[in-house]
């Protein structure tokens, strides 16, 4: 089964309040086994104009993935980072293997 990834690509307008989205979301992180490949870090635009922070987290799947975007628990913490950050959020599927 093909993994799933959420791509988000964020600007922080209010750094001291985004930690708060960070505090919350990670309950639902934890329940549908989010892991982190990147968070934040350098970036080189290529093409385009980047964000400020970019972060990729596998699931398992792109159910999953979707679970966890629709729970009780990241649904709270959108509603917080909706009022301190601008952002794009995707899920991608993962290549076969």
């Amino acid at each position: 089964m093909a993994k799933g990834y959420w791509i988000a690509r964020v600007d922080v307008r209010d750094p001291e309040r985004y930690k708060d989205y960070v505090s919350t979301a990670k309950p639902a992180f934890e329940r549908y086994g989010a892991k982190f490949l990147a968070r934040g870090g350098e970036v080189t635009e290529l093409e385009g104009k980047a964000r400020g922070r970019n972060v990729v987290i596998e699931f398992e799947s792109v159910d999953i993935a979707r679970q966890c975007y629709d729970s009780a628990e990241y649904q709270a913490a959108k509603a917080i980072r909706q009022e301190c950050a601008d952002a794009e959020m995707i899920i991608v599927e993962g290549a076969a293997t």
